[in-house]
């Protein structure tokens, strides 16, 4: 995974690129140069439509509009937007050529074991290009149940939630399979107003309620879907473990997530470990909570200069008319030359040597805690055959390896592999290595 989640999946080919981390010195909220284009700007004779303007805010930020619900509203595709928009239409489809997928399942065995009785344990491909997000889905080696499978997936199911509500998280994925229209395409930001910034994913904006319009458009768009979430045990519906910003942190995602509790009095979990009975949860690529969490130095409310996703994930691009427009193409910085030359070398002497520095700290650290997880995740299901842990201890090693894992978890599918937030990522392996150690001691 080093060779696929580092430098070329480093935020990895995020939708709308979230998350940026550590690449500073950046077009943003500073004076810093060469911010993306929120709008297209034809040259003269081109004759092209230029897109809306996004509305801003006093501090600077550009406000996402949240889409109705209800409205009945249905999916402009892609393609239908190529003739007026050709040149975001063409970077979008260049989305198609990174089509590399590696199984981290066979490159990082350990996950066999500490999601064992879970999908991802059968089968865990890399990103690859957004384009590629309904082949991925229908062809996985996990099984899927229901329609919510399809969140972020196809912009005709971002539609028929907005339109059904709930209910069209508790399809039948089969029932759903034959609608789709159009993959991961432009409804999911813009809805259907080219060069407006939405939000169409109403779990976003009930999660953040009042903080929504705190957090600028261009990373709200991304952050719908490179996020932590969970699925709703009673209505099935994608849902996010936080009701504001104060509480976008994985240690109050996790007390949020512990204090659900079903009719039987059993705490939340995603799956159950047939061999040792710990409750487990999957963590999902939590980009938006890491870029903007305590420690970014791009993302967080203190960050000496804060940018946006699509300042390093969606830069401006130049036609061979000289219309400058919004790249369309998501991508890591570090494949952007013109972006590394023109922008973060104010900061970064050699960007790409501190990002392979700090990843190869992130993996070294991260490959030994999943071994040691693994070996206590095996070490208690021996100890409860053996009969060898008392009752009054197996609870705690099972929450303590609960927590545990989740830590590392939060980590682990992070696409930046520690660059968006050292400091989160510390705290965070910190915090799993805290948990494995009251395990171990509980089952002496």
């Amino acid at each position: 995974m080093a060779d696929n989640k580092n430098l070329y999946y480093i935020c990895g080919l995020l939708a709308c690129g979230i998350a940026l981390g550590a690449f500073a010195g950046m077009s943003g909220k500073s004076s810093a140069p060469s911010a993306p284009a929120a709008a297209e700007t034809p040259a003269a004779e081109s004759g092209q439509t230029p897109e809306a303007a996004p509305a801003e805010t006093d501090t600077g930020i550009t406000v996402a509009k949240v889409a109705e619900s209800g409205t009945g509203i249905t999916v402009t595709k892609a393609d239908d937007w190529s003739a007026q928009f050709p040149n975001q239409y063409e970077t979008y489809m260049m989305n198609n050529d990174n089509s590399e997928v590696v199984e981290y399942t066979e490159e990082h065995p350990y996950i066999q074991r500490l999601y064992a009785g879970y999908g991802f344990a059968k089968s865990y491909g890399s990103a690859r290009g957004h384009t590629y997000v309904i082949t991925d889905l229908t062809s996985t080696g996990r099984p899927h149940k229901l329609a919510n499978c399809f969140t972020c997936k196809t912009s005709d199911f971002t539609a028929k939630a907005l339109n059904d509500g709930d209910a069209a998280y508790a399809m039948a994925f089969e029932d759903f399979e034959n609608q789709i229209t159009d993959p991961f395409g432009c409804f999911h930001c813009h809805s259907n107003e080219p060069g407006t910034m939405y939000v169409t994913h109403t779990y976003l904006a009930n999660a953040l309620g009042s903080d929504l319009n705190k957090v600028d458009a261009a990373t709200l768009s991304c952050g719908q879907c490179h996020s932590e979430y969970y699925f709703d045990p009673a209505t099935k519906a994608t849902s996010f473990g936080y009701t504001s910003m104060a509480g976008m942190n994985p240690d109050d995602i996790l007390a949020y997530e512990n204090a659900i509790v079903d009719g039987e009095g059993n705490m939340f979990a995603d799956w159950v470990d047939e061999e040792n009975g710990i409750r487990k949860l999957k963590v999902q690529h939590p980009e938006f909570e890491t870029f903007l969490g305590e420690g970014s130095p791009h993302g967080s409310s203190t960050s000496m200069l804060q940018l946006t996703c699509a300042d390093c994930h969606m830069g401006t691009a130049t036609a061979e008319d000289g219309t400058k427009f919004t790249n369309h193409n998501w991508t890591s910085p570090l494949d952007n030359q013109a972006l590394l030359d023109s922008n973060c070398s104010q900061c970064h002497k050699d960007l790409k040597a501190d990002v392979e520095k700090i990843q190869a700290e992130y993996w070294t650290r991260v490959d030994a805690d999943a071994e040691q997880l693994k070996s206590l995740n095996d070490k208690l299901t021996e100890a409860i055959n053996a009969g060898t842990i008392a009752d009054d201890k197996l609870e705690d090693c099972r929450m303590a390896l609960r927590s545990a894992q989740w830590y590392w978890d939060f980590v682990f599918v992070e696409n930046s592999n520690g660059v968006h937030n050292k400091k989160l990522t510390a705290h965070c392996l910190d915090q799993a290595e805290t948990f494995m150690e009251q395990a171990s001691g509980l089952m002496q």
